[in-house]
């Protein structure tokens, strides 16, 4: 039985010896020349202003980043729901569950809504 995973062992033994290997080269490869311009930090182009740790964000941004993918990948669930809905011996059971999800979607939207936390001000 064990011999049956010895094709992805081998997999993963190579997939790994190549990222390996590829950091190796680019590390050997890589240009040596640091000089002063080079290691400045950059900031698209301008002139850095002040120190690098002082610019801090609110909270209420990551907030917003983290109802953006909730929100987005949960909608990748709509997909295979869409494509198993033309089968008609369980489409409506899929359908009354894809329906409660849906609405658990909605009410944690009509939460965060209501709770100020995508209000950006």
């Amino acid at each position: 039985m064990l011999l049956s995973y010895l094709p992805i062992l081998i997999m993963i033994g190579f997939a790994t010896t190549m990222a390996i290997g590829a950091l190796f080269a680019s590390f050997l490869m890589r240009p040596r020349n640091p000089y002063r311009e080079k290691l400045a930090p950059w900031e698209c182009g301008m002139e850095p202003i002040g120190d690098a740790t002082g610019g801090h964000f609110r909270v209420h941004f990551f907030i917003i980043a983290i109802l953006f993918v909730i929100f987005d990948v949960e909608t990748l669930f709509l997909f295979p729901w869409a494509v198993l809905l033309t089968d008609k011996s369980i489409s409506v059971f899929i359908f009354a569950e894809m329906i409660i999800f849906v609405a658990i979607l909605a009410v944690g939207l009509i939460y965060a809504w209501v709770k100020g936390a995508l209000e950006w001000v």
